[in-house]
Formats: structure tokens, sequence, C-alpha cells
């Protein structure tokens, strides 16, 4: 697995990147936690996240949010954050033009940067949204979801209070030509703690059955 650096808005990031030996392969980018609770591209929900694309035959890629690790830049509160993602995204894109779609995937911090990228780039067409903070931070730019997409998150959550969470897929669920798949874990913390694994496999059994054409609206499937 490749370490890289690559330039960001704000200096250089660093990454780990895992090519796919399919030309035209999709991507997926995972994003990680907030800098300043010690978030890192090697938090172990995101590291199983980029090996569960790379098991999958995409070309994969994590990296550090500014200020952390090898990337430069001083944290931003969350602009500059998705300025990195962005970054981060054309540069993979950059290496591999015949890839045509992508997926994002972004634990807490991670899930809202995540979700904002969403909304500015077509090519995006799933989302894993692991611990969302719809109580922490704005959601509402989500208007309507260009994607289908997993929102998981755990039923003891005191970070991302489940009923907060709730509020973001009901909103979600009104909106057509898409489709949010929800899952609590009961007795999950923000953190998994113990949870880890049925985590994974949640996202795992999401993301096989999207890739076989499935959880997604059936006008979607026609068109496909």
């Amino acid at each position: 697995m490749p370490e890289v650096i690559f330039a960001g808005p704000a200096g250089r990031l660093e990454g780990r990147y895992q090519p796919s030996t399919e030309k035209n392969a999709p991507i997926a980018m995972v994003l990680h936690p907030h800098p300043q609770f010690g978030g890192t591209m090697n938090n172990q929900i995101v590291y199983n996240l980029f090996y569960m694309f790379q098991k999958r035959g995409f070309t994969t890629l994590r990296f550090n949010f500014r200020s952390i690790g090898r990337s430069q830049g001083e944290f931003d509160h969350g602009a500059g954050e998705l300025s990195d993602a962005a970054a981060a995204l054309d540069w993979v894109q950059s290496l591999h033009p015949d890839s045509k779609s992508c997926w994002i995937a972004g634990y807490s911090f991670g899930a809202w940067i995540g979700m904002q990228l969403l909304m500015r780039r077509p090519e995006i067409e799933g989302f894993l949204s692991i611990a969302p903070q719809p109580n922490t931070y704005d959601f509402s730019f989500l208007a309507p979801c260009p994607s289908s997409g997993l929102i998981i998150h755990g039923s003891e959550d005191k970070v991302a209070p489940p009923k907060d969470v709730q509020g973001l897929v009901d909103k979600l669920h009104t909106q057509k030509g898409i489709l949010i798949t929800q899952k609590t874990l009961e007795g999950a913390n923000h953190f998994f703690t113990d949870q880890t694994e049925t985590l994974m496999a949640e996202c795992e059994d999401y993301l096989d059955a999207r890739l076989r054409g499935e959880l997604v609206p059936e006008t979607v499937k026609r068109l496909k």
C-alpha cells in the first residue's frame, strides 16, 4: 500500500493509496474523524473501510486532513477540510481518468465532510456515513441528497444521539430518487467499542448489495 504525498490547498497532504488492477475500476475515498480529537487516517474504522473497498476491486484512498501527520496546514473547522477532500479526489481521479464512478465513506467528522463533497461531485454514486453528528454539524445542505447510501450509528451514542441521527434520516427519507438505508447497532457507542466487527459486517453487506444493484430506487435500476 503506497504512502503518497500530494498537493492540497494548504500544502501537501499525506495519504495511503491502493490502485485497482482494472483501469476503469470505481474509486473509494475514506475520511477520518475530527482532527482535534485524535482522528487520523489510521483510525481502526477508517483503516478497515479502506481494505473493505480495496478487497472489492476499488481504487482506494485515505488521507490525513490538514494539520494531521505529515499533512500541512492548520485545522479549519470543516471548510478547509472539505477543500482537502476535493483535492484528494481530484488527485486520484487524475491518475485514473477511466474511472467513472466514486464512493465516499466517512466516520463522525469525516461523515459530515463526505456528505458535503457528495453534494458537489455528481460522480459519487454511493456513500457510507458512519456516526454522523447532525446535533453538532449542519446537514441542511442535503437538499436534495443526490445519491443513495448507508447511515449507520449506535443506539448508545452520546456524541451523536440517536434521536438527532433519526431526524436526519427522516428528512432524507422524504426525498425522491434515492434510497437511504439506516442501521442502528444496539449497544454501540460513538467509537463502536467492541463492535467494530459488527459495524464492518453491516458496511460490507450494504456495499455488496449495492454492487449487486440492490438498495437503490427502481427508477435508478432501470436507467442503468
